[in-house]
């Protein structure tokens, strides 16, 4: 079960539920991955439709570091996510909104 409240958003990988959530510390992990130059170039990528599948993958893994799962990014690029891409980028965008908006605002 997930708190949108603290952040979290589920997933399945290799038909396991997966909690994610974008810790400081995997804020920062996938700054450093990301080509964006910012996680607001990110964010802006992701509101315009022009992200990438490497964006996809890199805020995914930071998502699931942040969880507390253990799992490189080359083991997440050949896992099987339920409901494939479209999932994974789905759980990305959450991940952003639910990163950068307070409770109780307004999207």
């Amino acid at each position: 079960m997930t708190n949108p409240w603290r952040g979290e958003v589920a997933l399945t990988i290799n038909g396991e539920p997966h909690v994610l959530k974008l810790t400081l510390g995997a804020l920062a992990a996938l700054e450093a991955r990301v080509e964006a130059g910012s996680l607001v170039a990110l964010v802006e990528r992701f509101e315009g439709g022009a992200f990438s599948s490497a964006d996809v993958l890199a805020l995914v893994h930071a998502g699931l570091l942040g969880g507390g799962a253990v799992i490189s990014i080359q083991e997440l690029g050949q896992a099987d996510i339920a409901g494939g891409p479209m999932a994974a980028a789905r759980a990305g965008a959450e991940l952003l909104a639910r990163a950068f908006i307070v409770p109780g605002e307004n999207a």
